[in-house]
């Protein structure tokens, strides 16, 4: 999908891979497997592999004809590091964004170790962030991952955050993103280890965002932390910003 988003920290998403394969801990309950299911039902034609990884090169030049700047979430439905995916078709991912360098695009992963593997061969952009995804004090490494590569804006998202996560080592780190798990089977998420991580941004002055506290109605459970939203952002590092030609 090439679409606006609803997701509360970004404004819209774009996959020129769609698919994924469970890993770690937060996989369980994947909301793209669920939503890729339904668009297969329907008939979708980047989803008639359902939830099998799948590459789009039809959906390589998308954000190019975005005329509007715009923060995009690059496959929110899907991982760029996934273990099938192509290196050659990573670095075409890698040259769209740098080209269409108006806009600021979010990738997140949870294969930190091919990331930090493939630092050197891919070429890093002010308006390039990258993020890894830590749901417990067993994936911390992975922010260790991601500070040894040249991303000139890091985050980590900690969603759906199913533990603790004490010692959150923030040197390098520029931003931080905590949201609970969601849906029928949402596993608890705890005020404390919230609070906790909230602490650790602001004794660090990292920017912190807290997206949810999820549960089966993450609407009525609202967003507030002790009274108050927290939607801090990272700054915005100076890039050639321009519109597009199209």
């Amino acid at each position: 999908m090439a679409a606006s988003s609803t997701i509360e920290w970004t404004e819209s998403t774009w996959n020129p891979m769609t698919g994924c394969t469970k890993i770690s801990d937060g996989c369980k309950y994947c909301y793209a497997e669920k939503i890729a299911k339904r668009l297969q039902g329907t008939g979708h034609p980047n989803y008639l592999n359902g939830f099998t990884f799948t590459i789009h090169e039809n959906m390589l030049n998308v954000p190019l004809h975005w005329i509007k700047s715009r923060i995009i979430f690059v496959n929110s439905m899907s991982d760029i590091f996934h273990e099938d995916a192509p290196v050659s078709f990573i670095k075409k991912v890698f040259n769209i964004m740098r080209s269409a360098n108006w806009h600021i695009f979010q990738i997140l992963t949870k294969r930190s170790e091919r990331l930090f593997k493939l630092d050197r061969c891919l070429r890093w952009a002010p308006n390039i962030w990258m993020g890894v995804t830590v749901e417990n004090q067993n994936y911390a490494y992975r922010i260790d991952h991601l500070r040894e590569t040249g991303a000139l804006t890091k985050f980590i998202s900690l969603e759906p955050l199913l533990g603790p996560i004490q010692n959150l080592n923030l040197n390098g780190i520029h931003w931080v993103i905590l949201g609970g798990e969601s849906g029928p089977n949402a596993r608890p998420i705890k005020r404390a280890w919230v609070e906790n991580v909230r602490d650790q941004c602001v004794e660090s002055g990292v920017p912190f965002f807290f997206k949810q506290w999820g549960g089966f109605n993450k609407k009525k459970a609202g967003r507030l932390l002790c009274g108050r939203i927290w939607d801090e952002m990272p700054a915005i590092k100076s890039t050639c910003v321009q519109t597009a030609l199209f």
